[in-house]
């Protein structure tokens, strides 16, 4: 027991000797859990102690930051172009080398991306619309009685009680697999018989078709980082109405739209400059995530979509059953890019996949009149 405790007082010694030539600041705890402070914005548990990482790197835009362990705490006033070392002593045993560095937020790297090209003309072809009649659509309208769950009420009473029905009939769950059957009726028939979600790009899709089923033009849109390879991004709907002249942000995973200062509503270009430039957004006060927290504008928008919004893409047709592969399928997407966007080229591409035999095609266009024409 004596030769224990004297090899653990050896290492304890030895491990603040080295962080003290070192000249890091040495803080305690005795608990892994530790709550972060980013300028205002106080996060409980909002990092985990590792001992094993070697540094374990937090990366941060804030102006200052502060760890406060159950007994102890340190800050840091962060300068983009340094960073910042210090250790956390685990129940006098486990060091922990950390270190903050500055990383430009989400909202910085998009008001980067805010040139387009109006003048670009390469082709793309024209978004078009599948129409009510079509009889996929009509069985959607009719099984899932839409017509009353719509109401009979003016145009925008419908979009909103469609999309506060999907929100409330199936829960989000992003790290879903996705059904093979992609389309409304497939979709909420599945969710039912397994008692599961879907994640924000079959919810986008069911609220599409059901929208298209009552004559209500729209399209989801994916959401995309900057980056190519990513791990998140978000799904929503772009859908026209007739009765503003306009596209109007409707987001079934959120139950959430979004409007200017004067309770206006917007589409998701408006929002996307007014996030560039800095000005008024309103997110519904109802907006939540499963019925079960309220979502904020702070992390919704100027974190979560800031950070989505840099490149768009949407189906060049919006109709039932678009994502459901099969060896007879043939999509057409198109990416809408900033000027500072990477992977510009090819400006058209085509692939097929290897096990369904679906084609595919992508065109990437830098002029957002021709991603967001108005439905003819």
């Amino acid at each position: 027991m004596e030769a224990k405790f004297f090899t653990l007082i050896t290492i304890v010694l030895f491990t603040q000797t080295i962080f003290a030539q070192e000249k890091l600041p040495i803080i305690k705890a005795n608990s892994k859990q530790v709550d972060i402070k980013e300028d205002n914005n106080l996060i409980k548990n909002g990092w985990i102690i590792v001992p094993e990482a070697n540094p374990d790197v937090l990366s941060t835009s804030a102006k200052k930051v502060t760890f406060y362990t159950d007994i102890d705490s340190i800050s840091f006033n962060i300068n983009p172009n340094e960073h910042y070392d210090f250790v956390i002593l685990l129940n006098e045993k486990d060091s922990a080398r950390t270190r903050i560095i500055y990383e430009p937020s989400k909202l910085d790297i998009l008001k980067k991306a805010e040139e387009y090209n109006y003048s670009d003309d390469r082709y793309i072809p024209k978004f078009t619309y599948q129409s009510q009649d079509n009889l996929n659509l009509v069985r959607v309208r009719n099984d899932l009685k839409l017509d009353s769950i719509a109401g009979k009420g003016k145009e925008l009473s419908q979009i909103f009680n469609l999309m506060h029905w999907v929100h409330n009939l199936i829960k989000h769950d992003g790290n879903s697999t996705n059904p093979t059957l992609k389309n409304a009726i497939d979709l909420i028939k599945i969710c039912k018989a397994e008692n599961r979600g879907v994640n924000c790009r079959m919810l986008a899709t069911i609220l599409n078709e059901c929208y298209l089923s009552i004559g209500i033009k729209s399209r989801f849109v994916t959401c995309m980082p900057k980056e190519t390879k990513f791990d998140d991004c978000h799904v929503i709907n772009t859908v026209y109405s007739k009765d503003l002249n306009k596209w109007i942000w409707i987001d079934p995973t959120f139950d959430a739209y979004v409007m200017d200062d004067k309770g206006n509503l917007l589409g998701i270009q408006e929002v996307r400059e007014r996030l560039i430039k800095g000005q008024p957004l309103v997110l519904n006060a109802d907006s939540n995530r499963n019925r079960e927290e309220l979502e904020s504008k702070e992390f919704y928008l100027e974190y979560y979509m800031a950070k989505n919004l840099y490149r768009l893409q949407s189906p060049l047709v919006s109709e039932y059953d678009t994502e459901t592969w099969d060896k007879v399928k043939e999509v057409t997407y198109v990416e809408l890019l900033p000027l500072d966007g990477i992977e510009q080229t090819p400006q058209k591409n085509e692939k097929t996949d290897q096990i369904t035999g679906a084609k595919f095609t992508y065109y990437k266009t830098n002029n957002p009149n021709l991603f967001w024409a108005k439905p003819e």
